[in-house]
């Protein structure tokens, strides 16, 4: 065990486009780095990466919608290191069938399972050590679909925004007792995830880009950030309109999305 560490970082989807960069960028001497994802391969590749930068990494091969075996995990940590941040970053994407057909059943629940339930499993592995210990911080990684649904991904906006309400309850709940939230809403970032997106992505930014911003406002304990600030503010005009006009403008947002080479494995 080491006993120069500082603080501890537990992070899921650490394996994605997102969560490689968003790693890459806290990493630092004294910090302890804790890497979730299923893809153990990809996992250790990050490690031997990271550990360059990091004092201490370590990873497990897990599903965030097993919570049963995502619990025993962060328990067992929790009370090695106790745990400072808990990132719930991991999410899929998913859209409507051919020739803009329904979505499908099964795309959906996993949309649904993984971006919110999946975060919901993060959270509350350590939400009351946190709680009783009276500090730490929660982050939660959102989207911009979740303030403004997009037509062709229903479940992906919804499981987003589902997300969005959960971190304004926790907040709210969990303030009295000193661990901050915060909400993360990143517009388009390029990643693998990304590229499936077939149609226009307006601020399309890096994901090294994205992850910078994201530790800026992690590290100044933001309720709430959405970003690019441009796309993020129509957005939020565009709300204040009656939706018949509101709906006029999600038009330009027209997308096809590939199917998940892993939704079928």
């Amino acid at each position: 065990m080491r006993h120069d560490v500082q603080d501890v970082i537990v992070m899921t989807g650490a394996s994605g486009g997102i969560g490689v960069a968003l790693a890459h960028e806290l990493a630092r001497p004294n910090r302890k780095l804790v890497l979730i994802a299923r893809d153990s391969k990809k996992l250790e590749a990050l490690a031997a990466a990271v550990s360059e930068q990091c004092a201490v990494v370590e990873t497990a091969a897990l599903d965030v919608r097993d919570r049963d075996a995502l619990h025993s995990f962060l328990a067992d940590l929790d009370a090695r290191h106790p745990v400072d941040m808990i990132i719930a970053n991991a999410g899929v994407t998913a859209g409507l069938g051919p020739n803009r057909s329904r979505e499908g059943d099964a795309e959906a629940d996993r949309q649904l399972d993984i971006n919110y339930r999946g975060a919901v499993n993060t959270v509350t592995g350590v939400v009351e050590a946190m709680r009783l210990r009276g500090r730490g911080q929660i982050v939660l990684v959102a989207s911009l679909a979740g303030m403004r649904a997009l037509p062709d991904m229903p479940s992906y906006s919804a499981s987003k925004a589902a997300v969005i309400a959960y971190g304004h309850s926790l907040r709210g709940w969990l303030k009295p007792f000193g661990v901050d939230v915060s909400i993360i809403c990143p517009g388009f970032v390029t990643t693998p995830m990304s590229a499936r997106h077939k149609g226009s992505k307006p601020f399309e930014m890096s994901a090294e880009k994205a992850a910078r911003k994201m530790r800026q406002a992690i590290e100044r304990k933001r309720a709430f950030y959405a970003f690019p600030f441009v796309l993020a503010t129509g957005i939020r005009l565009q709300n204040l309109l009656p939706a018949r006009i509101s709906d006029l403008f999600m038009g330009g947002f027209k997308a096809e999305i590939e199917e998940d080479p892993r939704f079928r494995k």
